[in-house]
């Protein structure tokens, strides 16, 4: 097998997570400067990551911040690039707001909005045709308005809906105002419109599932579950992130947009480290819902372009969010006045059972032999106005590499019209949800034992009966190379186990051909709009399952760098019209994957989780299983089998060192 080149050793500590000193010198240059003065607000700030080609060359780059600004006075928005070690502002750009869009939502627009709607005639008078007169129960739900109409282009939107909540302890999501919809400015504080489309009874029943009262008594016979490593985990965590386990090697990152962010995947194979992924990341997620009616046709939210997913990331406690022996890492993101804010215990590193990773008994030789498999499971969890997510990443003994949404928390809810409406679920007597979905897409800056990769669409086919196939019974893969971008957009089709093959064609295996990795896809529906409609154009990274397209160190995002408020048209369909050349390439693989929800009853009032996500397996990568070293387990509850060759020793889980982003560990 030709060799791989090995990844600098230096490379991680350009790529690490922002530090607060960096942050926090990021904030001084750029109040210093004049672009942070009074009224403005960092809507994010995050590292710009250095081309990788030089990086691999040099093995270091220097270390920038990129800032969104925006002035909650004038709705002038910056993006900023600036170099904390060279004290200075490196580039600077100005949004043109009707060609750009805006930058991502920040915290004060949440605030406000309740504020001036409270005081408008308008919505007074709506409410009150409702019989809704005590204003100290009414809450506005601030959400991003989607694409805006001629007259209000160019303004900083958001479009409002009202809940009633019967007390401090009461969950609102339970009664929904239907009907009325709050278009505001907030830069002016102008509300824009207030659309009372329909009048639907508000709904009455409570949904107070946080109240120990509400509940009822607990379920009786549930017995503990305790799991312990007496010897500590079998991971150890270094500076910059460096993340060990195994054989696997990567670099964990936290990012204010995506959140979590690895870099540098390697895995050992004979003693070499050998490159699979340089960079991974959702680097995206949207949820389009499918009610059309005049008071909620806007509803499509980008959770990352939008919101920042990562910084609303959950502080994790352990027993609850997480089971066992748990590292935790804090996370360190800025603030809408530019301040580091640390999330404490954001990140949770574990190893867990998952039950048997090879087994055979055999009835010539008389052996019985079986291993189990662990994997390593590094996640965080979010909570993004109704929705929790859950992220978890893992990576297993066998090389398999896993990623999985869990989706919980509470359904955005509607008053339901009555029996047969075609749009939405009821959940309660007149509650409704909106059908919906929620699409993720995952940023897989590809590195199979080097630079140059070649992606192969794999899916099965019938051979035609004949000489070939006389009994019919015989069926083949067909193998179809993806060349350009434009070839390289794709759909999953599971009737025909369709998957995509990542290779590089200058490493073979030792029967000679070349080696890869499989995408393999869960082939769930992608965006379910009609291609002329407004979420069609500016989420079109979500009708396909795969894209593929040459690495460029700026393209980020698949719907652009920013989403809040643009037109369309920006990130994966302008990028790949260039059609550039992804054959034996440097190339990324943006994957669409996520679920189609037509919420149950069972769904309410707190959705148990639904899961979501894809999987990367070697393909052709190691010379035979790669879990063949695998000791036997060692436990008072397994009897050894007959194998007798004698038991691994433990992994030691070695000393854990400083970093950037704070550990925290909890038994």
């Amino acid at each position: 097998m030709t060799t791989p080149t090995p990844l600098p050793a230096s490379i991680p500590a350009s790529l690490a997570t922002l530090t607060a000193s960096e942050i926090t010198a990021n904030r001084a240059i750029l109040q210093r400067e004049g672009l942070a003065g009074p009224g403005v607000h960092f809507s994010y700030v995050g590292l710009v990551e250095p081309d990788k080609r030089p990086l691999i060359t040099e093995g270091s780059a220097d270390r920038r911040v990129r800032s969104m600004l925006v002035d909650m006075a004038t709705n002038e928005s910056w993006d900023v690039v600036v170099s904390p070690a060279e004290n200075r502002i490196v580039a600077s750009r100005r949004l043109d707001h009707a060609v750009d869009g805006q930058v991502p939502v920040v915290i004060e627009e949440f605030h406000l909005v309740e504020e001036v709607i409270h005081r408008n005639p308008e919505w007074l008078a709506a409410m009150a045709r409702r019989g809704l007169t005590d204003i100290s129960k009414l809450k506005v739900n601030p959400l991003s308005a989607g694409a805006l109409s001629d007259a209000e282009t160019g303004r900083r939107v958001q479009r409002c809906f009202t809940f009633v909540m019967d007390s401090p302890d009461d969950l609102g999501w339970a009664h929904p105002v239907d009907g009325v919809t709050v278009t505001i400015d907030v830069v002016t504080r102008e509300v824009l419109a207030v659309v009372d489309h329909v009048d639907l009874p508000v709904p009455l029943e409570s949904g107070n599932f946080h109240l120990e009262s509400w509940r009822g008594a607990d379920r009786q016979g549930l017995k503990p579950i305790e799991i312990t490593q007496p010897q500590g985990p079998s991971f150890t965590i270094g500076e910059d992130g460096a993340l060990s386990w195994l054989g696997w090697n990567l670099q964990v990152g936290f990012d204010q947009r995506e959140g979590l962010v690895f870099h540098n995947i390697t895995i050992d194979d004979d003693g070499i480290a050998r490159p699979v992924i340089y960079r991974a990341s959702i680097a995206e997620m949207m949820v389009p819902y499918g009610d059309p009616s005049p008071q909620r046709w806007f509803q499509n939210f980008f959770d990352c372009g939008e919101y920042l997913l990562g910084g609303y990331a959950n502080s994790l406690e352990l027993g609850c969010d997480c089971v066992g022996d748990i590292t935790y890492l804090d996370a360190v993101v800025a603030g809408n006045d530019g301040a580091p804010h640390v999330i404490p215990q954001a990140i949770c590193i574990h190893e867990e059972d998952t039950g048997i990773l090879w087994k055979h008994t055999d009835n010539w030789n008389g052996s019985s032999i079986s291993r189990r498999n662990r994997r390593l499971v590094v996640s965080f969890f979010v909570t993004v106005g109704n929705y929790d997510y859950g992220f978890y990443w893992y990576f297993s003994l066998d090389g398999t590499i896993e990623f999985e949404v869990k989706a919980t928390g509470v359904v955005f809810t509607s008053a339901y019209p009555g029996a047969g409406y075609r749009f939405a679920s009821e959940l309660a007597p007149g509650l409704g949800a909106p059908y919906h979905q929620h699409l993720f897409s995952a940023r897989l800056d590809m590195m199979v034992d080097g630079l140059g990769n070649s992606v192969d669409e794999l899916e099965a086919a019938l051979v035609p009966r004949g000489p070939e196939n006389p009994t019919g019974t015989g069926f083949t893969q067909l193998v179809t190379r993806l060349t350009t971008e434009s070839e390289a957009q794709r759909l999953a089709d599971n009737s025909r186990n369709r998957s995509w093959l990542i290779s590089n064609p200058s490493v073979q295996n030792r029967l000679g051909s070349d080696v890869g990795w499989v995408l393999l896809p869960e082939g769930k529906p992608v965006l379910l709009a009609d291609a002329d409609s407004d979420i069609h154009k500016r989420a079109t990274f979500s009708t396909k399952h795969l894209w593929v397209t040459e690495y460029e160190p700026t393209e980020l995002y698949p719907a652009g760098d920013f989403v809040n408020l643009h037109p369309g048209g920006a990130g994966l369909p302008a990028w790949t019209s260039a059609d550039r050349n992804v054959e034996d390439a440097d190339i990324v693989l943006w994957h669409t994957f996520g679920l189609t929800h037509f919420p149950r009853i069972e769904d309410w009032p707190i959705m148990p989780v639904d899961t979501c996500g894809f999987v990367l397996k070697p393909h052709g990568f190691f010379g035979r299983n790669p879990a063949m070293d695998i000791p036997e387990s060692v436990s008072d509850h397994c009897a050894p089998g007959m194998d007798h060759s004698g038991h691994g020793a433990h992994a030691d889980h070695g000393d854990h060192g400083e970093h950037d982003m704070h550990m925290n560990v909890g038994h």
